[in-house]
């Protein structure tokens, strides 16, 4: 058999990256000192692809270790905090702080979609974790907001200073 005809015969598979992406959230509970969190992620990285941002990793839980055990720290600050991913220290720092914002640029955790030609960003899992937040039994907590950042996009960080134009009293980011 020649070579071609061989060719010929192998079915070719082409596969988009839509194959790849896990998007099966799972509602997980954390505990962080008196502190507990529920929150949809994904519980494991099951492909090569980037999941990056839609597990929790050993940073985030180090940092938010740390942070519920120092609580006082962060009473009346304002946080902003780089590649939020699912949320999990925003939102722990949610119970203590006056402001955060929660950032990320992973366009799987923030799904861009258009609606009658109107281009809506959609923060998809860290929307769904802010209102999970909102709707739990812990309404003290602050209100939270989910914002776009790409590092390095001028117009990305302008955009997030000029609607908090106090700056930023602490800048957190595990895993980044």
């Amino acid at each position: 058999m020649k070579r071609d005809q061989v060719e010929e015969d192998d079915d070719i598979v082409c596969l988009d990256e839509s194959f790849f992406i896990n998007d099966n959230y799972q509602l997980t509970t954390f505990t962080f000192g008196s502190q507990v969190l529920e929150l949809f992620c994904l519980n494991s990285a099951s492909t090569d692809f980037d999941l990056t941002g839609q597990l929790v990793w050993p940073g985030a839980m180090l940092l938010n270790d740390y942070l519920s055990k120092n609580a006082e720290m962060l009473r009346g600050c304002s946080v902003i905090e780089l590649g939020s991913g699912v949320g999990i220290t925003g939102i722990l720092c949610s119970r203590f702080c006056r402001e955060v914002v929660l950032t990320d640029h992973n366009e799987e955790v923030l799904k861009a979609r258009t609606q009658q030609y109107i281009s809506v960003q959609e923060h998809l899992i860290l929307n769904k974790n802010i209102e999970l937040q909102a709707s739990s039994e812990n309404r003290n907590c602050t209100e939270l907001a989910a914002k776009k950042l790409e590092w390095g996009s001028s117009a990305q960080i302008k955009q997030i200073l000029d609607q908090h134009s106090g700056g930023f009293d602490l800048v957190l980011g595990a895993d980044i």
